[in-house]
């Protein structure tokens, strides 16, 4: 193939100015990480410089531009290969630190859809339980929600001793891996073109609904609050990123202005499910701890008000981390 050599570096020149003046900013600054953005402009600078580099080895007479290039190309490779043994060091907790937050914020679209679809469910479940207090059964098909709050109430604040007590650690390993599997479920729910993940989300809503009716009506909101804030600040924002995992499956699935192939399109978002997964999996983690250790203890064992700060401080780091900017923003 013939070309124009000086009207091709001509063209090519400015992106091959703009791949060295990334390697001399990551060169100057070993420590400091790219962005998603930046990570795809390198990787495509890259690749462009490559192709330059063999269309241009076939003309003898431009060895300069040639040796430049290849020069680029050959920083630019060791830079790819350093930084992903580099990320592969920090192991899980980079996984957790660094890319669950930053996949998180990517996505905050599905992630807003999420919570929106949730809160419909709240708002039917706490219409419909004070519409027809009967449909309590139906709302909250679980038999500790059955009775009166007031006398729930009552006897967990006169019980002689925790009701699950010597039994915290298979308590919070049972919550752990139930709302785990709820989680995943809800998930790959998403492969319905995400129709299944909008319903698992509306009815987790419509019980969160009608249980903050049930307890709020009956006059038990300070309970409601010390019982669902310690762990609930947690594990409902892990159903809801579930959610959003669910929903990012579901477009790729539908392929929104994709013209890729939907098996190139599963293989694109396969990290970010990757990272979201294993974020929720340490959250519902944690919340299984505070709903085992911390949430069955009630007045006058453990003081309402101390359960409610340390909801609120939970749910105040829980969005400082999640909105946080990683190194490589800075």
């Amino acid at each position: 193939m013939i070309i124009d050599v000086p009207r091709f570096v001509a063209a090519e020149r400015d992106n091959w100015k703009e791949l060295e003046e990334i390697l001399e900013r990551i060169e100057a600054d070993p420590t400091r990480r790219m962005n998603i953005s930046e990570l795809q402009r390198f990787h495509f600078l890259y690749q462009k410089t490559s192709a330059d580099l063999a269309r241009l080895t076939t003309f003898a007479f431009e060895p300069q531009i040639c040796r430049y290039l290849e020069s680029l190309v050959a920083r630019a490779y060791g830079e790819i290969h350093e930084t992903r043994e580099r990320r592969q060091g920090g192991g899980l907790v980079s996984v957790f630190w660094q890319n669950f937050p930053a996949t998180f914020q990517k996505n905050i679209a599905a992630f807003w859809l999420a919570v929106t679809v949730m809160l419909v469910g709240v708002l039917f479940g706490g219409v419909a339980l004070h519409i027809d207090p009967d449909s309590k059964p139906i709302l909250l098909p679980y038999s500790h929600l059955q009775g009166s709050p007031t006398e729930r109430v009552a006897r967990e604040e006169h019980a002689k001793k925790n009701r699950i007590s010597g039994e915290q650690s298979s308590f919070s390993a049972f919550l752990m891996t139930h709302n785990i599997r709820v989680s995943i479920l809800t998930l790959s729910a998403g492969i319905t073109a995400g129709i299944g993940t909008v319903l698992f989300l509306f009815y987790n809503g419509v019980i969160l609904g009608a249980v903050v009716v049930d307890y709020v009506t009956d006059g038990q909101t300070k309970f409601l609050l010390g019982w669902l804030l310690p762990h609930g600040v947690i594990e409902i924002p892990a159903i809801l990123i579930a959610g959003q995992a669910g929903l990012l499956l579901g477009g790729a699935i539908v392929g929104w202005k994709d013209g890729a192939p939907l098996r190139q399109r599963l293989r694109n978002i396969a990290p970010d499910l990757t990272a979201l997964v294993f974020g929720l999996a340490v959250m519902l983690v944690w919340a299984g701890l505070v709903e085992g250790f911390l949430s069955q203890w009630h007045e006058p064992v453990m003081p309402y008000a101390l359960k409610i700060v340390f909801g609120l401080v939970e749910f105040i780091i829980l969005v400082l981390f999640l909105s946080k900017r990683s190194s490589a923003q800075t």
